[in-house]
This record gives C-alpha cells, structure tokens and sequence, in this order.
C-alpha cells in the first residue's frame, strides 16, 4: 500500500509556534483526514481567540408609573386617576353633631332605657311578650324630610311607598312639652304581622324619631304606654 506524508502548520495568529503534524494514511482517505486535521486545528484557534466578549446593555426598564405603585403595607394597587374613598367610608364613620338640646323622657312602668349615644340615642327595653324593638334616633337637620323616613319604615315591614297626600292622611299629631310630633302607625300584611309605630320631632336644628317596631301583638300591647312617653318628651 503507498502512504502519503501530510504536513500543517498552525496559524501564527493562534498565539502558538509554528509546528508539523505528519502521519501516514491511505492514499483515497486523504481528503477526510485533511478535513479533520483543518477541524481541530480551527477548534485550537478559536479557543484562544475568543478570550470574551461584552454584550451591550438593552435600554433600562421604564419605571412603574406613579399611580400603580404599592404603597406601603401592601395594601392594593390604585389603578391610575382613581379617587381616593370619599370621607367617612373607610370604617371611620363620624358621629353625627351632638345636638343644641338633649332629649328627655319620664319611662312608664316596668320600661327600662339604655343611652347609646351617637345616632341611636337611646334604646328602649319594652316589658312585653313577642319581639319588638325601643328606640330613640336623633339626626342632624330634617335628615331627608318626612315622607322619605315614612316610606323607610314603612319598606321595614314589606309595606310599598306612600306619596305626599298618603303622608297627610297617616298623620296624627301628638303634643308635648318638647313640640308636637308627626305620629304614624303601619300594619304590615300576611299571616305574620308586623307593626310599627313612630313619633318624629324636629327641634334645635336636628330630627328626633321614636319608634316601636316589631310583632304587631307586641307593639299593640305596648302602644299605650308608649305613646304616654311621648306626650313627656321634653328638652333639656
């Protein structure tokens, strides 16, 4: 068989000295093993030429906008434009203003009375049987006019709306010594009634309710009684 001599020297620019790789081959396998000579000897170039690179740096991140940012405590995100809660909606509701007078009443018997202060003013222990709520309200002004609390009370019990001339035709007056108040009296309907009675008041720039609410037998029985502790309302 007749070998052929192949001799190669590396590039100067590989930082290596000059040298000779000889070897014996087959004269038709030549071109593979020159190939794979030239192979490795580009391999052994690239190795010491690419010592290492920079990759430019990309443009920075935008900065979240102002109206996205968390604050802090990790409460959640405001979306951008929003308006902050208007006062008093955020579990920190203001009590109403305290009113220039204070309401008083003299208890018929057996009736208890608990100060409650802020809205509820009072509330009033009932001695009778069935369910039924005592309570006394004051807020500020004329706390959205009379038919609007009347149509309040009246949805309490499933009862519909009224309009102004219903208003004046459920209207009776009772007198006391603090004024003379709108008294109303609604039975709901249905096998199961309820009732409720109310006396409203407006004095020294604010709006006083009195109110049983309840079983209509309960309210019944204690109708009379109540409405004597109307007629001594006073203001102190």
């Amino acid at each position: 068989m007749v070998f052929v001599g192949l001799t190669g020297s590396a590039r100067q620019g590989c930082g290596r000295p000059p040298f000779a790789l000889t070897t014996g081959v087959l004269a038709r396998p030549l071109p593979s093993l020159a190939l794979f000579a030239a192979g490795l000897l580009a391999t052994a170039c690239a190795r010491d030429e690419v010592s290492h690179f920079t990759v430019p740096k990309g443009p920075a991140a935008p900065a979240a906008p102002a109206g996205l940012a968390e604050p802090p405590g990790g409460s959640p995100m405001t979306a951008p434009g929003a308006r902050p809660p208007p006062p008093g909606m955020e579990g920190d509701v203001a009590p109403p203003p305290k009113p220039e007078s204070g309401l008083t009443w003299s208890l018929p018997k057996g009736w208890t009375e608990k100060r409650e202060g802020g809205m509820r003013y009072a509330t009033l222990g009932v001695p009778v049987k069935g369910r039924i709520d005592g309570s006394v309200v004051v807020l500020p002004g004329p706390a959205g006019g009379e038919l609007q609390n009347v149509n309040r009370w009246r949805s309490q019990i499933g009862l519909p709306p009224i309009d102004e001339a219903a208003l004046a035709r459920s209207r009776q007056a009772v007198k006391s010594r603090a004024g003379t108040l709108s008294l109303y009296d609604f039975s709901s309907d249905g096998e199961k009634k309820s009732r409720v009675v109310a006396g409203l008041l407006e004095s020294g720039g604010s709006t006083w309710f009195v109110k049983l609410t309840g079983d209509a037998e309960a309210v019944a029985s204690a109708r009379p009684e109540f409405l004597s502790l109307l007629e001594s309302l006073r203001l102190e």
